[in-house]
C-alpha cells in the first residue's frame, strides 16, 4: 500500500486544486497538492516537502480532514488529507499544469483523480466544511506580482503594487 498525503488549502470560500501533467499517470486530472510519504518521514513532514517540491510553497499543516483508502488493479493508496494554509511563497507550476482556486459548486467542472472523488463528494455534501485555520503572521509574494499599480501617500517602491493584476493570474496564491 502506498501512503500518500495531500493538502486541503482554503482561501475564503475557495480551495486549491492542481492539474496533473499530461505525460504522467492520470494525466490532466485534477487533484489536491501532495504526494508519497518517504521512509522516516511523518505525514506532516511529507506534505510540507511535497508542497515545496511541487509548488514552491511552505505550508502550515493543521488537523486531518479525512482519510481515504483507494484500490485499483495496479495500486492501493491510503490518502490522508490535511487542512493546511500557505505560510510562505506563491504557487509556481513546478510539477502541475495548472493551479485553480475553486468553490464547492465548481467541483463537477474539474475531472478529478479517482482517489480524490470521495473527498470531493464529502466536501459537496457538507458545503459548510469547517476549516482548520492556521495563524499565519506573514505571507510572502513574488516581487513580480507587485509592479506599479496603486499610488500610495507613503514612500513605497512602485514595484510593490500590481496586486489587482496578480489576483487574476492562475499561479497567484489567492483568488
Amino acid at each position: 500500500m502506498v501512503e500518500v498525503v495531500a493538502a486541503l488549502i482554503w482561501y475564503k470560500d475557495k480551495f486549491m486544486i492542481c492539474q496533473r501533467p499530461a505525460n504522467k499517470a492520470r494525466g490532466l486530472l485534477w487533484e489536491f497538492v501532495g504526494g508519497k510519504v518517504e521512509m522516516g518521514e511523518s505525514m506532516e513532514q511529507a506534505l510540507i516537502r511535497e508542497c515545496r517540491e511541487e509548488l514552491a510553497i511552505t505550508l502550515s499543516v493543521g488537523q486531518p480532514f479525512m482519510e481515504v483508502r483507494y484500490e485499483s488493479p495496479d495500486l492501493t493508496v491510503h490518502l490522508a488529507l490535511f487542512n493546511a494554509a500557505i505560510s510562505a511563497g506563491a504557487p509556481q507550476l513546478l510539477e502541475h499544469s495548472y493551479v485553480r482556486w475553486i468553490t464547492v459548486s465548481e467541483i463537477d467542472k474539474y475531472p478529478s483523480c479517482p482517489v480524490d472523488k470521495t473527498i470531493l463528494t464529502r466536501i459537496q455534501e457538507t458545503k459548510s466544511v469547517v476549516r482548520q485555520t492556521t495563524k499565519v503572521d506573514i505571507v510572502t509574494f513574488p516581487m513580480s506580482a507587485f509592479v506599479g499599480f496603486v499610488s500610495s501617500p507613503f514612500p513605497v517602491p512602485s514595484c510593490m503594487f500590481r496586486f489587482a493584476e496578480a489576483l487574476e493570474m492562475d499561479y497567484f496564491p489567492f483568488p
